[in-house]
């Protein structure tokens, strides 16, 4: 198997694109805030509606990632990272249509997702400074 095929590295000289690159640096702020919305809906009288739609638009960036990843040649590397990240989402969505004991998951996962988002910012910025 060629390593260059799963490489984050791949053809550097080519740059990183741009909407590759706004997704990964907005999608962690999205979900930061989030958490922060959240908070504010348990402990500060805040309504749960505006929580959930900062939680489509999350959808935004993840549904870039992954399309990026997947038609933009050199960022095959992060096909993994990125497909992984679109499962993450899908199940926090499902999660939080789920009326049951299993919305008590829906912060776990969303800590988990946040972790991975800031993985991949992690690995597109070294992408890029390496660029």
């Amino acid at each position: 198997m060629d390593a260059l095929k799963h490489d984050t590295l791949k053809d550097l000289e080519q740059g990183t694109p741009a909407l590759f690159l706004w997704s990964a640096r907005t999608l962690p702020a999205l979900l930061g805030a989030q958490f922060l919305l959240a908070g504010l809906a348990l402990f500060g009288g805040m309504s749960w509606e505006f929580h959930g739609l900062v939680g489509g638009i999350v959808g935004l960036p993840v549904f870039a990632l992954v399309g990026s990843a997947f038609a933009v040649a050199r960022l095959r590397g992060f096909c993994w990272w990125a497909g992984l990240t679109l499962i993450l989402y899908i199940t926090q969505v499902v999660l939080a249509i789920d009326n049951t004991s299993a919305l008590a998951i829906h912060p776990f996962n969303g800590a988990l997702l946040l972790t991975l988002a800031l993985v991949i910012l992690a690995k597109v910025e070294r992408r890029n400074a390496l660029h």
